[in-house]
């Protein structure tokens, strides 16, 4: 029997009514007296189990006046609980507000544990950095309300607006994803207005309501052929296949970049490198192209090719 097992174990028995003995104890676990001290001691230090001796029964109980005793086990080693802590900061970080109160209390207690393995759970927002760049904000009551809706399974009312036009609609969809792209959140859904699936910038929702509607299911086949199919987060079935040279000075970078699961890519001999992608909509992609300037060139398709060269040369007309 595995030692976390063993643990679960003495809150099973502890909990029924009677009080028992060390003997008891000792052979229903089938462990010597040592490992049961020392199982006591880890019990009642680390994981906090209120556990007393009943001098009148002679024997071992739980304090039920303790609120401890009628929580479930959740016991973690000191690594699982600095992982815990950690997650809980980078999540806190992605996205402020969202479940910081209702999860106050499990860090309150993960930090007075660390502390009894000597650990300082501080050292996480000391060492471990999160650096956003071009991060939008957006509003924490939103991100709550969004995440309900997606992981509840109900619909949303909401209000969104256009980021190029800046037309304000309203909009019923149902969640299918949450997504965190490039430092900021997007909503995957269906949209009942448009009959089909759409992303939507968390930061563009103006207002949102929680709807009782039950939220229209989408198969994960169809969500991975819509959503994720092309490059970038406006998604679609892929139209065309982009064939992008990268100069030898940056080849090997990109080289170990991902740009799109399904992305095509070798080192040529001179150290530059090829890259395929598949896209439905070219907008974010030319503008990922430009942000290499001369290190990169768009060979196919000639839209792409000829959309990049505009680009170029309305920006450079800017600083004649």
């Amino acid at each position: 029997m595995s030692e976390i097992t063993r643990l679960y174990k003495y809150r099973e028995l502890l909990g029924s009514r009677r009080a028992m003995s060390a003997s008891e104890l000792i052979a229903k676990q089938e462990i010597s007296a040592a490992t049961f001290k020392r199982d006591m001691a880890k019990l009642r230090d680390q994981f906090g189990l209120p556990i007393v001796f009943d001098r009148e029964l002679r024997g071992y109980r739980l304090d039920k006046s303790d609120d401890r005793a009628e929580l479930p086990g959740l016991w973690f080693s000191a690594d699982e609980m600095l992982a815990l802590l950690g997650m809980q900061q980078m999540l806190a970080d992605l996205a402020p507000g969202w479940l910081g109160a209702k999860l106050r209390p499990l860090e309150v207690r993960m930090r007075a544990l660390l502390a009894q393995h000597g650990l300082e759970p501080d050292q996480l927002s000391q060492r471990v950095r999160v650096v956003h760049a071009r991060k939008r904000r957006l509003q924490p009551a939103h991100f709550e309300i969004i995440a309900a809706a997606t992981l509840n399974r109900r619909q949303l009312h909401m209000a969104h607006r256009n980021r190029e036009s800046g037309e304000l609609t309203t909009r019923h969809v149902s969640p299918q994803h949450l997504v965190q792209y490039r430092d900021n959140w997007y909503l995957q859904a269906w949209c009942h207005l448009r009959k089909g699936l759409r992303s939507f910038a968390l930061d563009a929702i103006e207002t949102c309501t929680l709807t009782d509607c039950p939220a229209k299911e989408v198969s994960p086949e169809t969500l991975q052929r819509e959503l994720q199919g092309s490059y970038g987060i406006i998604g679609g079935p892929p139209t065309a296949w982009a064939s992008l040279r990268f100069v030898p000075e940056v080849g090997r970078l990109v080289a170990r970049e991902q740009w799109h699961p399904d992305q095509e890519g070798h080192l040529e001999p001179d150290g530059s490198y090829m890259l395929r992608v598949p896209y439905s909509h070219e907008q974010e992609l030319v503008r990922d192209v430009l942000r290499y300037g001369d290190e990169v060139e768009v060979l196919g398709p000639v839209s792409l090719r000829a959309a990049v060269s505009k680009a170029l040369g309305a920006a450079f007309k800017r600083y004649l």
